[in-house]
């Protein structure tokens, strides 16, 4: 051999085998840490917690007390009438302090509407924690799903290109048509298709996942998971009683309606008298005053009744959207329950014995067609039958998993204490 071709391949050769020293470890991740890491790095999460530190914020603010306020004037005399009359000029002085007297009654009102506030914002905190939780169990569940499909689809290619063999040597030998080659090579590249396109779906099931947790999960990550994961929920009376009281949008709207009454009770406090302390300070040559009073703010004219009002109907309004939420999440958990219901039933009736008949009518059928017994149509009849009666059951498995991730997401059950507040 040439040395310049030899050289090239001694290359290729080192490279083959450095290649699986550098190749990528696979990373297994549980579905709870999936959804831990999804929750620490999404973007809407982050925002979320934004929104609580602002409403703390508020808080801070709502419990200030009031500045006062220094006014200083100075200033020389002048003189209007002759030296000898007024004697020298001289410079005088002003120093006046404002200090506005809070109404206790508003201030406790507006303290309590900005500590609601602070309420509602962890409850909208939650629910997008909860909401990205279920979305990250269900798309991980997807992702599994595509993968059993995908690995179904490579089952049957390699059973249909095991029986095209089978028939290309019979057609050589004389003892077959050539039209049943011709047929079992449609059926072999309609199942290739299939194939590429359940690899296609898993990648995108896959980049799907990556985008719900901003990029962070690694390059290659594998669930460590099974579409035959177990359902582990309460009774469905539990959860009736469960869910009113740990939904956070339900959550949210009540403390939405108890700062809507705090404002209430603020905008009625602001028509009480408002009172401010007043202390001045004056000298020039010959004197000094000290004079204390205070102004006070008597709303007699306007009364402050739209801004009442429109506080009392903001409060009715939240108070019919919290009852109308109500019963609608309690109509999605009847749903979702009736849905887990559905499911399970189903991967029952697949379980019960369904799958292994049809896989026994497959191999009954495929050894018949080895012995001469039945036609290659009979085989791709039973064959088709199992491909939809596993495809049944791995989608019958998803729903179910799907169904408990609403139910979960409803009751905003999720790894809270992974979540570093």
């Amino acid at each position: 051999m040439p040395i310049f071709l030899f050289r090239p391949l001694l290359l290729f050769l080192g490279l083959i085998l450095v290649t699986p020293t550098f190749s990528q470890q696979v990373t297994r991740l549980g579905i709870e840490e999936l959804q831990r890491t999804g929750l620490q790095a999404n973007g809407l999460v982050m925002a979320a917690r934004s929104q609580v530190d602002m409403a703390k914020a508020g808080v801070v603010t709502a419990s200030a007390f009031l500045n006062p306020e220094v006014t200083v004037t100075a200033g020389p005399d002048s003189n209007r009438y002759p030296l000898i009359v007024t004697g020298p000029t001289s410079m005088q002085r002003s120093v006046t302090v404002n200090q506005a007297i809070e109404n206790p009654f508003m201030r406790s009102a507006r303290i309590n509407a900005s500590e609601a506030a602070v309420e509602a914002s962890r409850a909208g905190f939650d629910q997008v924690r909860a909401d990205l939780a279920a979305q990250l169990r269900v798309r991980a569940y997807e992702l599994l799903l595509r993968q059993e499909q995908a690995n179904m689809e490579q089952g049957i290619y390699d059973l249909l290109s095991d029986a095209r063999r089978r028939i290309a040597a019979n057609v050589e030998k004389g003892e077959v048509a050539r039209f049943e080659l011709i047929r079992a090579d449609t059926e072999v590249q309609s199942a290739a298709n299939r194939k590429e396109a359940a690899q296609l779906t898993v990648e995108r099931a896959r980049i799907a996942l990556k985008q719900l947790t901003a990029g962070a999960l690694p390059t290659h990550f594998e669930i460590s998971a099974s579409l035959k994961d177990p359902v582990n929920l309460p009774a469905l009376e539990t959860l009736r009683q469960e869910v009113p009281t740990t939904n956070p949008d339900i959550v949210r709207l009540q403390a939405e309606q108890e700062r809507a009454n705090q404002r209430i009770s603020q905008e009625k406090a602001s028509v009480l008298p408002s009172l401010n302390v007043l202390y001045t300070n004056y000298q020039d040559a010959q004197f000094t005053s000290n004079i204390a009073g205070m102004s006070v703010r008597i709303p007699i004219f306007y009364r402050r009744r739209g801004e009442i009002d429109t506080a009392i109907h903001d409060s009715a309004r939240i108070r019919d959207t919290l009852e109308f939420r109500r019963y609608e999440i309690g109509q999605l958990l009847e749903s979702a329950w009736q849905a887990l219901q559905i499911a399970q039933r189903r991967v029952d009736m697949f379980e019960g014995g369904l799958i292994k008949e049809a896989e026994n009518a497959v191999k009954v059928a495929q050894a018949a067609y080895r012995f001469g017994e039945r036609g290659l149509i009979e085989f791709l009849d039973t064959q088709r039958i199992l491909r939809g009666i596993l495809g049944d059951s791995l989608q019958a498995r998803f729903d179910l998993q799907s169904a408990a991730a609403e139910i979960d997401r409803l009751r905003a059950h999720y790894p809270k204490e992974l979540i570093v507040e």
